[in-house]
């Protein structure tokens, strides 16, 4: 079991670690979720880890096959375009529907979440960094709405964040960064509208960064370098001799040391 993973994780608990490693990026588009493996991670039974699995799958998280287990979505272009067009439903008109000025302490919680976003960046720890700014846009829920809007907006963030992974997206992490704070100082100039109008244009700004579809893993790659054939090594200078295996690490017989005996006279 991992020792920074506490046993006897509720159902919740499980589902919610998948997310966070969604987010993160540490569990990839069509990763194979195993029950046994999971339940031996968490400390807990497969019953449980079952539990979280349907969790998941009803928010669309992860994906059942009867013969092969459970695996992490793989969005289609048409859901990206649906998870995409549902954040900026959600996250403008939230902003949209702010009528008075963020509290100092919220604000100054989104100033030290950016931060941690350009901290991450600059150490370039690629996982933190993936989760920090997908998790922005649940921190700016939590402050602006509250928990169950944020709640959703996790779950749409892992989607979108599954779609960038899968499309390839091109969107610079620096950018991304630099369009939350310009989020927040519009939330802090009192300017709501002005704020979701830059949300707006930084949630098409990612969507607009989606590429080809990235080419699929192969399953094998690893083994497949590892039985490559040995190259060749180039012959020894000087004269060539016949190779002696192991031979120096014997010792010599008493026949090869000791002087040639007389012949025996004949009687």
């Amino acid at each position: 079991m991992n020792p920074s993973i506490a046993p006897r994780s509720s159902a919740p608990q499980i589902a919610s670690q998948i997310v966070d490693a969604i987010l993160a990026g540490r569990i990839a588009p069509g990763q194979r979720l195993g029950e046994q493996e999971l339940a031996d991670v968490f400390g807990v039974s497969r019953t449980l880890v079952r539990e979280a699995m349907a969790r998941l799958s009803a928010r669309g998280m992860v994906e059942v096959s009867s013969r092969r287990g459970w695996f992490v979505a793989q969005p289609s272009r048409a859901d990206a375009a649906d998870a995409f067009s549902a954040r900026v439903a959600i996250e403008t008109g939230m902003l949209n529907a702010l009528d008075k000025r963020l509290p100092k302490a919220r604000l100054a919680r989104l100033k030290a979440h950016y931060r941690a976003e350009q901290a991450a960046i600059e150490s370039g720890d690629a996982g933190q960094r993936s989760y920090l700014l997908g998790d922005f846009h649940v921190c700016l829920a939590e402050c602006v709405s509250g928990p169950l809007l944020a709640d959703i907006l996790r779950d749409l963030t892992a989607r979108t964040t599954l779609v960038a992974t899968l499309f390839q997206s091109t969107h610079d992490a620096t950018l991304s960064c630099s369009e939350h704070v310009a989020i927040v100082a519009a939330l802090e100039r009192g300017d709501a509208a002005g704020a979701a109008e830059l949300m707006r244009a930084h949630i098409g700004a990612v969507t607009a960064a989606l590429g080809q579809r990235a080419p699929r893993a192969d399953p094998v790659a690893r083994l497949r370098q590892a039985l490559q054939p040995a190259a060749p090594q180039a012959p020894a200078a000087g004269p060539r001799r016949g190779r002696r295996l192991f031979t120096d690490l014997l010792p010599p017989t008493p026949s090869a040391t000791r002087a040639p005996s007389r012949r025996p006279k004949e009687i």
